[in-house]
């Protein structure tokens, strides 16, 4: 947020009362993400303590490993926003936080795509055979980008007048 900051048409409010308000969506919109990742993770790690689990091949053993270490890596960029608000809670620094919140927020959402298509690469390599698992598993990727991203950029775009 620069500090030429200009209320968008149909709202008047401060460049504080617009992160403010940024701040509480984007919180919002964690805590949404925050438990789907929260379940995904505790899901696979219970995963190595199974009896099934030493029958795994090193590939699925290796991506197994990647999966996990996906949903660690989304779970430190969600809870980021957090000790960021609080380690700059008070320096009157709302804008900035909200913006890099935001980027973390990104980042989690990102690796957060990642860890779910390496989660069913997993677990639909053991269930199909794996050209089949690769196939759907690309295919759930095109989904998950379909309903994350894309429509999300064309709107941002054709708002801008590039699209």
């Amino acid at each position: 947020m620069s500090d030429d900051y200009r209320p968008p048409p149909g709202r008047n409010e401060t460049r504080e009362q617009r992160a403010d308000r940024l701040w509480a969506e984007l919180l919002q919109e964690v805590r949404v993400v925050q438990t789907g990742v929260q379940i995904l993770l505790a899901f696979l790690l219970t995963i190595a303590f199974t009896p099934r689990f030493a029958e795994l091949g090193d590939v699925d053993r290796g991506i197994y490993v990647v999966t996990v270490l996906l949903g660690a890596a989304a779970t430190g960029a969600l809870i980021a926003p957090v000790s960021f608000h609080r380690i700059v809670t008070g320096h009157r620094l709302k804008p900035e936080t909200v913006d890099w919140a935001s980027r973390f927020t990104m980042a989690g959402l990102v690796l957060l795509l990642a860890m779910v298509v390496s989660a069913l690469l997993l677990i639909l390599r053991v269930v199909v055979s794996a050209p089949l698992a690769v196939w759907l598993v690309c295919a759930a990727l095109l989904w998950f980008a379909g309903c994350w991203f894309v429509p999300a950029i064309w709107l941002r775009r054709r708002s801008h007048g590039d699209g």
